[in-house]
This record gives structure tokens, sequence and C-alpha cells, in this order.
């Protein structure tokens, strides 16, 4: 074959396959009145992704000027595989506060793998995160992050250096400002109503929503739930304590984690006295470069471990085994999940859009408890954020937001047993004021469970009935606690 033959049939082949690779590409899409394109959703530090249709929409970063200055909604549409989905979408209302909805759901994305077979998802980055005007911090220094909760004067500087950087008005991103711009976003998309789904700190989104608008909730789903009449940070130190005498009685109650590891309990008491005197310096490898580097180890760097790590059962069970290792004078494996925490907390959450929510809607009810100073968090949480929001700016709220929510629509709860920031008591609480509510307890589960078990397929029969009364979740008996780690590879086999 001559080289010219070569040549065109070269170009004939690649305009061949340019030509396959348009036609399989997806396409723009209009969803009501907004205007999508293909993109990929993805999270820091992730390799997970979700394809799906990105918009914005603009709304008053001011919701009582609507002439004044405007921002813009990041959105997108995770499409539903069915060829005709049903009108309501499910929308997921990210947690924190400070969480990017659109930056989370590919890591819950196999929650929603069957809801996703009759309805599109729907997600919206809450003003001040991701992709919606982010209230972007500084980032911290080496750290930062847990002394800024141990030193009020270092945390209180943490904002100031926070505020000066912001090009907003930070009185305006409170839970009542996303409430307006749900709603304002339900209307473009052109749905009569919306089937929430809220997450941690999503759940007082999705309360709120439900009192302004109970007529566009057609259902809601509410998974570690916050009461409308709790202050954020008040009860942490307690709960917390609660979830940790649950986990380590695991340890204790389990013959090799007994031998080896002791009480967790009192080893960890024995660390925190012991740097309390005097914090360590620990060197370690850093958990992502895999770099040296050397810092010291402080009560605040471990309590910020255990208090993050409880959470998750699967982490938790590692405490007993890092705890032991750091009172035998081992901690570079606790100083190494210290850094981890702090790196995932950093790319997680976006403090100044935290600070607008809680300065705003919880600071003012926030005392310090003299008997949380012999806790694992003690006072320092508290005493961090008043002093945060003793500079920042304070934002409305509504009257009645710290009222109970009375509705008839349908609601589903789910909490999980040893939750160390929202426990089972919170749902039960709040399922008290909802007529057609029903409030499930996932065993030995941590903070949020719809991705556990038959939860996902749970949470899809409840969305798709709109009925939780006559759910069968008898299946959420199977699930039982993490067993402790009894060495450096995890469980017995």
């Amino acid at each position: 074959m001559r080289p010219t033959t070569v040549r065109h049939s070269s170009q004939l082949l690649l305009l061949l396959l340019a030509c396959s690779a348009t036609a399989d590409a997806p396409a723009a899409r209009r969803a009501g009145t907004l205007s999508l394109e293909p993109c990929t959703l993805a999270a820091p530090g992730s390799s997970t992704t979700v394809a799906a249709f990105c918009g914005r929409l603009a709304v008053p970063e001011d919701g009582a000027n609507p002439a004044g200055r405007r921002i813009e909604l990041a959105i997108a549409l995770v499409p539903s595989r069915a060829k005709r989905p049903q009108p309501d979408p499910v929308v997921m209302l990210a947690g924190g506060p400070g969480q990017s909805a659109l930056e989370t759901f590919p890591a819950a994305a196999g929650a929603f793998r069957d809801v996703l077979r009759d309805r599109n998802v729907v997600l919206v980055d809450q003003r001040g995160t991701g992709g919606s005007n982010r209230l972007a911090c500084p980032p911290p220094q080496a750290g930062a992050v847990a002394d800024a909760f141990g030193d009020p004067a270092a945390a209180r500087r943490f904002a100031e250096q926070c505020l000066a950087g912001l090009t907003a008005d930070a009185r305006f991103y409170t839970t009542s400002d996303a409430v307006l711009d749900l709603e304002a976003v339900r209307v473009a998309l052109g749905a009569g109503q919306v089937n929430l789904v809220g997450v941690s700190y999503g759940t007082r989104v999705a309360l709120e929503y439900l009192r302004r608008h109970p007529g566009r909730v057609r259902s809601a789903v509410l998974d570690g739930v916050v009461p409308p009449e709790l202050a954020l940070g008040a009860d942490h130190a307690r709960n917390l304590e609660a979830a940790l005498d649950a986990h380590f009685a695991l340890c204790e109650a389990d013959a090799a984690c007994r031998r080896l590891y002791g009480s967790p309990r009192a080893r960890l008491d024995a660390l925190l006295a012991e740097l309390r005197r005097a914090p360590q310096t620990v060197r370690f490898r850093d958990p992502l470069s895999d770099a040296p580097r050397e810092e010291p180890l402080t009560p605040d760097a471990v309590a910020a471990v255990v208090r993050l790590y409880a959470y998750v059962p699967q982490l938790a069970a590692m405490l007993p085994r890092s705890l032991a290792e750091a009172t035998a004078g081992r901690p570079e494996v606790l100083m190494s999940q210290a850094a981890r925490i702090q790196n995932l907390v950093g790319e997680q959450i976006t403090f100044g859009m935290q600070l607008s929510v809680i300065c705003s809607e919880d600071a003012d009810r926030l005392r310090v408890d003299p008997a949380d100073a012999g806790t694992v968090l003690g006072t320092a949480f508290v005493e961090a954020v008043l002093a945060q929001c003793g500079v920042w700016p304070r934002g409305r709220r509504p009257a009645d937001f710290n009222a109970p929510v009375e509705a008839g629509n349908p609601v589903l709860l789910l909490s999980g047993e040893l939750d160390p920031v929202t426990p089972p008591r919170y749902g039960d609480a709040v399922a008290r004021h909802l007529a057609n509510g029903r409030h499930l307890v996932a065993p030995g589960q941590g903070h949020n469970v719809f991705g556990n078990g038959c939860a996902p397929q749970l949470m899809s029969r409840f969305i798709a009935s709109a009925n939780a009364r006559d759910l069968d979740a008898s299946c959420l008996q199977r699930l039982a606690p993490s067993p402790p780690f009894v060495g450096p590879f995890g469980w017995d086999p």
C-alpha cells in the first residue's frame, strides 16, 4: 500500500472514531428552565466518579433584596435509568455543615442505585460550599485544625483571617437562606414536589424546608437526625463519651482484645493525662505522601482522632490497638491517624459556611458546661465556637426556627445505634412530632447508615411508596457492631 493511502486510511479511521464518540457522548439537556451540561462528579482525593449533568442558577445573596448582589448555585442531576422518570426527583442534602453535595455524592452513590431506577437525583451545593460561592478559609497549617479547638485565641484568629479573605456577606449563608435556594431550584426544575434525603446537618435543612413548604415535600428521609431544638455542639462531649463507652465495651467483651489491650478507656485516660503534662514530639510518615514529618502529639490531636473515628465503627475498632501502642511509647500510628483526620476535615468541610450557620443559629444558645471538663472533648469545642462567633457576622434566624417541626408528610428517620454525634434519642424526639414518621435504629452502626446493609433498599422502597408505616425493616437486624482489631492487619481470620 502506498504511503498516501495509509495516511488517508488513518485519517478516515480517526474521523470514524470521532464521529462514534460524538454519537455516544451524552448531549446537553434541559430540566425545567435549567440548562445542564454533561459533567463528572468527583471528590478530592478519591478515584470514585459519577456521570451527571451540571448547571448553575443565579439567586440573590440577600433573599430580602432581590435587586442586590447575586451568587450562583452549583447544581447536578444524576439521571435515572428509567426512560420516563417519575416527576418528583430525589434531592440529597449534604452534612457538615460545610460539605458539598456534588463532592460527597460519589461516595454515597451506591445507596441511591435502586432510587435511580425510577427517579433522578438532584444535588445542590448549599451556598457557601463547593461551587456555590464557597466561603473558603486559608488552608490551615499543620496541626492548626486541632489546635484551633484547643486554644480559643487561635480559633478567633482563624475566623478573623477567614473572614478577611471572603468575597461575600457572611450573614446570608444560613439554613434559612439555603431553604430559599432549594425552593428556587425546585421551581427552576419545574418539579411539583421533591423527595428529600437529608444527611446529618442536611436533616436540619430538610426539616426547615418541610416546615416552610410542606406541600412541596412528597417524602423525606432523615439520616443522622438533628432536632431543631438542638444547639449544634451543645451535646458533642457527652454524646462522644457514650459512644466510646459502647465501643470500648466491645473490646473488653472480646477475650483477645481484652488480653492484648486491657481497658481502652484506661489507656485513653492515661494518654491524655500524660499529654496534658507534656505534649510529645513524634516522628512519623505522612499518611498521604509517605514523607517524614515531626509534630507534637497533643490532647486535642488525640481527641480529634478519637471523635472522628467514633463516627465509623470500622475505624473505631482500630482505637484499642492504637491507644495501646501510644501508651507503650509507640505513638506513630496515632499521630499518622491524626494527620489523616486533619487532611480529611480540611478537604470536606468549608469552615466559613460552617461558621455562618453555627454563629447565626446556635452560638447564642451555647454555654460552657463545667460537667464536660472531664470528658475527652472537654469544653474546648464550645469555647472555640464562642470565640469564633465573637467576630463572625450573624444572619437571621426565624422566631420558630427551634420549634419542633409538626408535619403529616411521610418521613423515614434513620439512626445508628453507636452514633457519637446524632444518637438515636434525637431521632425519637423528632419522630414524635411527625404523624407519618417512622424511626429505625441500625444495630451496631455509627453516623449515617443509609448506605449500610439493606438500608439502601429500604430507602428506595420507602421513596417509591411514600409509606414508612408498612415498610418491612426486619433486615436491619442483621447488622452488627464491628469487632475490635486484635492485630496490625485487622480482625482475626
